[in-house]
């Protein structure tokens, strides 16, 4: 879920777990309600864009508590960035070099394959024409989606290193994208930060199961499976939160 704490453009959903900016294009800040674990992703969708303005969704990580923020920053870059123990970047798959290049020097990459714990469909985002049932989406599971577009699911982790720090890993679409930050302290609790910054209006937190499915993950299936499609589910004698769980992947 996302933390209380959030700026002032910010509504969220009573689950806590969609996040909308309400107008203008700034004071989006949100972070994760919990401190991360070492390995475990925080993942969003882009649920809703909007026309108009330059820039993209941020996402990142920051050793500040949310609770003690006298005043939440209007931006992630720089405003929180400035304030230290921060490392945000933009989710439009671009990734510089720490150092600027000699002349003539090539700058390679090499992005591993790394062991999530999960299941990495999860983590991949698929467009659907509007809110189709899910016996349609095997027809969208190997659809590419750019890391802005709406449906795409962006996610942030850090990976513990021998020498006793972090090295930050955003995930787009189920493909790291290798060390984005690296020194990241880990005796302090990390929080992920996603700013829905300019043309993304609203992201939803999409629950990742470690291991086997949680019993929550498995009740969600069975209904969806005895449903024709998930506007359905509206219809259904539920609790409002349960529904809204059921509707989202």
């Amino acid at each position: 879920r996302f933390h209380h704490i959030h700026g002032t453009n910010i509504r969220l959903d009573a689950s806590h777990t969609q996040a909308t900016r309400v107008e203008s294009f700034a004071n989006g800040l949100c972070f994760s309600q919990e401190p991360l674990a070492p390995g475990q992703i925080f993942l969003v969708e882009i649920e809703e864009k909007e026309l108009g303005w330059c820039g993209h969704l941020r996402v990142g990580l920051t050793a500040h508590d949310p609770q003690s923020l006298e005043v939440v920053p209007e931006y992630s870059l720089p405003d929180l960035v400035n304030m230290g123990d921060t490392w945000v970047f933009a989710a439009n798959g671009l990734c510089f070099s720490q150092e600027p290049l000699a002349p003539g020097q090539i700058f390679l990459v090499e992005i591993e394959e790394k062991e999530l714990g999960c299941p990495r469909d999860t983590l991949v985002g698929r467009s659907r024409p509007g809110r189709y049932s899910h016996i349609l989406d095997d027809l969208y599971k190997m659809n590419v989606l750019p890391a802005t577009a709406r449906r795409s699911r962006i996610g942030v982790l850090y990976a513990p290193q021998p020498d006793g720090t972090a090295d930050m890993h955003i995930v787009i679409n189920g493909e790291d994208m290798g060390p984005s930050a690296r020194g990241l302290p880990t005796t302090r609790p990390l929080y992920a930060v996603i700013d829905v910054f300019a043309s993304t209006k609203s992201v939803r937190v999409i629950p990742v199961d470690y291991g086997f499915p949680s019993l929550q993950t498995l009740c969600r299936l069975v209904i969806q499976k005895h449903i024709v499609h998930r506007l359905a589910i509206d219809g259904l004698d539920l609790p409002p939160l349960l529904k809204s769980f059921c509707q989202h992947e």
